[in-house]
């Protein structure tokens, strides 16, 4: 079985798949195609026989930038596939948000499409129109980072020790921040500045330093990150306790293993929350995005959600404290569910099962 992948790094998707029958779909200018919306990706769709919409790409923020949103062009191409007869599935999906007349519909469009409708999170049956006929056609699902495989003891202990995570053997907490902010929730009404925010982020961490010894390792798992995560250091006092790590200096597995070594993690990017989580270590999430909610009730952790009506550091920094002396117990709490949850993450491929089987009998 061929898989096309739309990308704008094909060299990336060929290393990382190099053992699969991978095809990259350039979506560059000189590809003819502004990221998802040009030729090659109705081309794509159009030879398929099946297209999988992952990941949580529908919502409608800057709903008709294409180097931005994708909800739009989905809604011109999946119905196309539709019409040809060319099965759609969303794969493991969260949706939404979707707050404008024209988002909904572009959503709507999207849903119609679709035979199966597999969601991550049950945040999302909020965005699923009424009397449409859809509500038959969702299956629950998971999200498919909870089976990354983390790296190897031998490749972690290199990692952990060529960037000095544990000097001495010391324990350490990890921490992400996301550039998204507060761009999908409002605090008190009005928007948080991104100096405010990295200002907030600078005095919880600092207060957190004083309160454990222990080192704090930031982990950047998106590169657009690196801004917001270097504004929050420029603020830090004990910046010797300090470190930090990225992708795609290391890998998802890679960075999966970091976090099996740290105490808790503090996380924005949902992601990040993921990873963590999938090797059970205990999570606070702050939540910039409706999918961190969603994601954090899927794994029961509602208790340790951080909502930005109520993120301030004093709050923030007594949540790490909190769930740092109790993250035994929380490990405890977690493995279970984590088992549960990545059942349904792998189990969503069984759905997929009546188009495999179609495409080998073809």
């Amino acid at each position: 079985m061929k898989f096309d992948i739309p990308t704008i790094n094909p060299g990336f998707v060929r290393r990382q798949y190099a053992g699969f029958d991978v095809e990259p779909v350039g979506m560059l200018p000189w590809n003819l195609s502004i990221k998802i919306f040009g030729l090659p990706i109705i081309r794509s769709i159009f030879r398929s026989d099946l297209v999988l919409v992952t990941d949580a790409i529908l919502f409608d923020r800057k709903l008709f930038n294409p180097l931005f949103n994708y909800l739009s062009t989905m809604a011109l191409v999946l119905p196309m596939a539709k019409w040809r007869g060319i099965p759609v599935v969303l794969f493991n999906s969260s949706l939404g948000p979707a707050q404008t007349r024209a988002g909904r519909f572009c959503l709507r469009r999207v849903l119609e499409a679709a035979d199966v409708i597999i969601l991550r999170d049950t945040e999302s049956l909020g965005e699923i129109p009424k009397n449409r006929g859809i509500e038959a056609r969702i299956r629950s699902g998971a999200d498919c980072a909870l089976s990354i495989d983390r790296a190897d003891d031998e490749r972690v202990d290199a990692i952990v020790d060529s960037e000095d995570l544990s000097p001495g053997g010391k324990s350490f907490l990890t921490f992400n921040v996301n550039s998204y902010i507060d761009v999908f929730v409002r605090s008190r009404g009005k928007r948080i500045g991104i100096e405010e925010f990295a200002a907030l982020m600078s005095k919880a961490v600092n207060q957190v330093l004083s309160r454990l010894d222990s080192n704090i390792v930031f982990v950047v798992t998106q590169p657009m990150d690196m801004k917001i995560t270097n504004m929050v250091l420029s603020g830090i006092e004990q910046r010797d306790r300090i470190r930090m790590i990225k992708n795609p200096d290391y890998n998802y597995a890679e960075l999966a293993g970091v976090f099996s070594r740290a105490q808790i993690h503090v996380g924005m990017r949902t992601h990040s929350l993921i990873l963590a989580s999938s090797v059970v270590t205990p999570v606070v999430g702050i939540i910039s995005t409706p999918k961190n909610r969603g994601y954090m009730k899927s794994i029961k952790q509602d208790e340790r959600m951080v909502e930005f009506d109520m993120l301030t550091a004093d709050y923030l920094a007594d949540m790490v404290m909190a769930t740092w002396e109790n993250r035994q117990a929380l490990r405890d709490e977690l493995a279970p569910i984590i088992a549960i949850e990545k059942d349904k993450a792998a189990g969503a491929t069984s759905f997929l099962q009546q188009y495999l089987d179609a495409d080998t009998a073809a």
